[in-house]
């Protein structure tokens, strides 16, 4: 009998990740995430799901960034009552993502409200902490490399896919069939990371394009780091960096230790303005198997910045006019304490604004990315005078040539090869590149569409 595939996010976007694998009455979903970047998109997030959450038998997760583990607490409150099975690294990391977006949506309401702001009367979160508690009690460890039956009939392996602390690759298997779900694969040779392992076979293939159509910057990012600290400091600015409070913010404490260790930072402080982040950088020395760092670099990155958890603290921080290096979150400036270090800092020149990954489109940081004159913040217009440094070299996720190279591993190529999680461009180019270099059968789903696996 025919497995089906359907397509509920992560097609024709880079976010909102969500596959439903349906097989004679079994219903898995790979992923579960939230629509971020332009309105049309978070939108989505308000709509009922497709099918009743109840008739879900599980949920898989491939890590734990917001757009792809996001839309958990929203799916239990509806209904769903099954297992959520993640790696430990991802169960550890989705502890406090999903308590920190509960939070955040609701401060957000309660600040729209006493504002005047927003469209709705009243603004109502999406989810609240209950329901991220609830969603969090469902979770479900899985053993790296073991196959795990996720509901009758259908089992689950799960390889590192490097990117951050937990992620992992896919392998679903059910009826003689695998179907591969790559989740976010990381680079090749990064410093922090492991490199992604190898997966040697599938019948069916879903890969993602996030950076499809491009290739990173081979320049050393502390090189980078050092000419913009350099150069803003000594014209009394600050160095503003919107970083994810998982994976990003830690590579940041780690090359920011390095300099500070090889004296290329002189007395500049650092401060790490994420309660969640802080959390999250403990978590991930706690997680050694699942990255480079030795003992000692983790403790270097940690003690080498002043770690900010109170609001109080936070606030003196944005107001604080002395040169220095702030990373907080949220990674693409669409909420967090982020914000109010923008709104404090875009309008003065000698800041400096680093966009240290991908912006996904209808996002303040891609607003940024592109030369946005202006941000929209609290409901307020805020002049973009600081200077904007886009460094992308820094990302978590593979280029195209990592990502072929990844493709590589496998000893035939999948019945079809479904190129996923990427801008339409960047699917677009992967998909392309598939096919001219590696001669496989591949297309580009679009939301909502239903494919039968033989």
């Amino acid at each position: 009998m025919s497995a089906r595939l359907t397509f509920l996010g992560g097609s024709g976007t880079v976010t909102g990740s969500k596959f439903l694998l349906e097989w004679e009455g079994r219903r898995v979903l790979v992923d579960c995430g939230l629509f971020q970047g332009h309105r049309d998109l978070r939108e989505r997030n308000w709509q009922p799901f497709p099918i009743s959450p109840r008739m879900l038998d599980a949920v898989v997760l491939t890590h734990a960034h917001l757009d792809h583990s996001g839309y958990l607490p929203a799916l239990v409150r509806d209904g769903f009552n099954g297992p959520v099975f993640a790696t430990g690294g991802t169960l550890d990391l989705c502890g406090l993502l999903l308590r920190d977006s509960a939070h955040l949506m609701e401060e957000e309401a309660r600040f729209a409200n006493r504002r005047g702001y927003s469209r709705h009367h009243p603004a109502e979160p999406l989810y609240n902490a209950k329901d991220a508690e609830r969603a969090l009690d469902q979770l479900r460890a899985v053993e790296w490399g073991v196959e795990t039956e996720l509901t009758p009939g259908i089992t689950a392996t799960l390889r590192p896919a490097g990117h951050i602390v937990g992620a992992a690759t896919v392998e679903l298997h059910v009826s003689g069939r695998t179907i591969v779900f790559s989740g976010d694969v990381g680079r090749y040779g990064s410093e922090t990371m492991l490199d992604p392992a190898p997966v040697t076979h599938a019948d069916y293939l879903l890969i993602e394009s996030t950076y499809g159509n491009r290739l990173h910057d081979p320049s050393s990012p502390l090189d980078a780091l050092t000419a913009i600290v350099d150069r803003t400091t000594q014209r009394g600015g600050t160095v503003i960096i919107p970083a994810f409070a998982v994976g990003r913010a830690q590579s940041l404490l780690f090359y920011f230790s390095e300099l500070k260790r090889v004296g290329r930072l002189g007395h500049v402080p650092i401060y790490l303005n994420s309660p969640m982040a802080i959390d999250a950088s403990e978590l991930m020395c706690a997680h050694s198997g699942d990255h480079r760092l030795t003992g000692d670099q983790c403790q270097r990155a940690c003690e080498g910045v002043t770690y900010i958890r109170d609001a109080e603290d936070s606030k003196k921080l944005v107001r604080d006019p002395t040169p220095k290096v702030v990373i907080s979150a949220s990674g693409m400036a669409t909420g967090g304490r982020i914000l109010h270090h923008l709104a404090q800092s875009a309008p003065d020149p000698r800041n400096t604004i680093i966009l240290p990954g991908y912006m996904a489109a209808g996002t303040r940081g891609a607003a940024l990315r592109d030369g946005a004159s202006e941000l929209r913040i609290f409901g307020q217009t805020v002049p973009v005078r600081a200077e904007v440094v886009n460094l992308e070299m820094m990302s978590a996720h593979g280029d195209r040539n990592d990502l072929l190279t990844w493709l590589r591993n496998f000893r035939q190529p999948p019945k079809r090869t479904f190129v996923v999680h990427g801008e339409p461009e960047s699917s677009e180019a992967m998909s392309s590149a598939i096919e001219e270099e590696l001669h496989w059968a591949t297309s580009v789903p679009s939301h909502g569409q239903i494919v039968e696996l033989p």
